[in-house]
């Protein structure tokens, strides 16, 4: 199984970009799938998640700015990002969990002007 993430690049602040998250190989049913990201010289953090009834969580710094999503058919994961901000410039991982967890090559955004 693996996943690739794309849709990163550079935004000037308050911009929007759209991360996809695709999956190939054997198809896995992911209990739980997440983004994280991890900027220069930080942890990874959890940016949000999402199970398989469609529940939902974020952190509080991206709250109403970030929108994850999942096609259930596709098998595949979505990261709308409104209001960027320079501190939202980082690496983006995806994940998904099915007994292991699964993650992606990541994809840089970078919010600057």
């Amino acid at each position: 199984v693996q996943l690739q993430a794309s849709g990163g690049g550079l935004v000037e602040p308050g911009g929007s970009l759209t991360l996809s998250c695709a999956t190939s190989g054997r198809r896995l049913r992911f209990s739980v799938m997440r983004w994280y990201r991890q900027a220069p010289g930080k942890e990874r953090e959890l940016v949000a998640s999402i199970v398989a009834n469609g529940v939902t969580n974020y952190a509080d710094s991206v709250k109403g700015r970030f929108t994850i999503s999942r096609d259930i058919a596709k098998n595949s994961l979505s990261l709308q990002m409104n209001s960027l901000k320079s501190e939202d410039t980082a690496m983006y991982y995806c994940n998904g969990k099915s007994g292991f967890e699964y993650w992606g090559q990541g994809t840089q955004v970078t919010v600057s002007s």
